[in-house]
C-alpha cells in the first residue's frame, strides 16, 4: 500500500464548556474529504490528543473511521509513544478500519538512532496496521540520519514517513534522492509543502488543511500534473496562510479559525495551551481571505 495526496490531521473541537463536540467533528471530517483530501488523521499533535480521555481518544476514532468507510477514504491514527510496550500495546489495539498507524520517533528519552530503529522494528513485526513513522525532531529532541531514514523504510511493515524537521535540510534532499518508490514520504510542516512535492513527495499531513482543505489538494494536484506556474502560485500564498496559521501554537490559532468561520461552536483548547491572540486570529483571517 502506497499513500498519495492529502491528509488532513483533525482538530478535536470542543463546546463552549469544555466537552467534546462530536457533530463539528464529523462535519470537519467531510468536509476536508469533499475539499479533496485523500484521507484523515486522528488523534495527531493537531488533535490535542495528549489531553483527551480514553474514552475521547476512542470516540475521535469512531467518528472518524466511519466517516473514512462511507467515503472510502484512508484513515490513519496516532497511536505512539516514548515507550515501545505502550507503544506496541497502541497499535494493536487498532481495527480493521485503520488504515495506518502514525508513530512518533520517541521523544524526550532521546535513544540512539540505533534505539529508534529497534523500537520502530519491535512495532512493525506485530503491528496489524502498517506504520507511518513520524519524525519530528524540534519535538522529540532526536534528529535521525538519511541512513536510519532508509533503513526504516526497508522494512516491510513501514509505509511512510511524516517528515518535519523544520526545513529543506541536506538530511532530506538525501532521503528523497535514495528512499524507495514504494516508500511515501509525507510533508509535516505546512510551509514546505510545496518544495517537498517539487522534490517528489507523495503528499502531505498538514493542519493548515483544517481551513483550507481545497486549496491545499489542489497543490499536490497541481505539483503531480506538472503544472508548475500554478503550483508555484498557489504554494506561495499557502504559505503565507500557514505562517498565519502557525503564529501561535497549533492548534490555537486554527481553531480560532474555525470557530470565527462557524465551523466549530468554541476556539476552546485544553491547557497547557492557551486560546489564539485577536491578532493572530485577524491575521489568519485575513490570510485565508486569499482564497475563495
Amino acid at each position: 500500500m502506497t499513500l498519495t495526496g492529502l491528509f488532513v490531521p483533525l482538530v478535536t473541537p470542543f463546546t463552549a464548556d469544555g466537552a467534546l463536540a462530536t457533530d463539528a467533528l464529523v462535519e470537519l471530517a467531510e468536509s476536508s474529504l469533499d475539499g479533496g483530501a485523500t484521507g484523515l488523521v486522528a488523534l495527531g499533535t493537531t488533535a490535542e490528543a495528549a489531553t483527551l480521555t480514553a474514552a475521547e481518544r476512542a470516540q475521535v476514532v469512531e467518528i472518524c473511521a466511519q466517516v473514512c468507510a462511507e467515503r472510502n477514504a484512508a484513515l490513519i491514527v496516532g497511536a505512539g509513544t516514548n515507550s515501545t510496550a505502550a507503544s506496541l500495546d497502541a497499535v494493536a489495539a487498532l481495527g480493521p478500519q485503520v488504515t495506518a498507524a502514525l508513530t512518533v520517533v520517541p521523544y524526550y528519552t532521546r535513544p540512539s538512532e540505533a534505539g529508534v530503529l529497534a523500537h520502530f522494528r519491535s512495532l512493525a513485526a506485530t503491528s496489524p496496521v502498517p506504520l507511518v513513522i513520524y519524525n519530528i525532531p524540534y519535538r522529540t529532541g532526536r534528529t535521525l540520519s538519511a541512513d536510519t531514514l532508509r533503513q526504516l523504510a526497508d522494512e516491510p511493515n513501514i509505509i511512510g514517513v511524516k517528515h518535519a524537521v523544520g526545513s529543506i535540510d541536506d538530511t532530506t534532499i538525501e532521503l528523497m534522492r535514495t528512499c524507495p518508490p514504494d516508500f511515501a514520504v509525507l510533508a509535516g510542516d505546512d510551509i514546505y509543502i510545496a518544495p517537498l512535492l517539487a522534490l517528489g513527495a507523495a503528499g502531505g499531513i498538514l493542519a493548515s488543511a483544517n481551513v483550507a482543505a481545497a486549496p491545499f489538494s489542489a497543490l499536490v494536484t497541481a505539483w503531480r500534473d506538472g503544472k508548475l506556474d500554478e503550483a508555484r502560485d498557489l504554494g506561495h500564498r499557502l504559505a503565507g496562510l500557514s505562517s498565519a496559521l502557525f503564529a501561535e501554537p497549533n492548534p490555537t490559532v486554527i481553531k480560532a479559525v474555525l470557530a470565527a468561520q462557524g465551523r466549530i461552536p468554541s476556539p476552546a483548547v485544553r491547557l497547557p495551551l492557551l486560546p489564539a491572540t485577536d491578532a493572530a486570529t485577524a491575521s489568519a483571517l485575513a490570510a485565508f481571505a486569499c482564497f475563495p
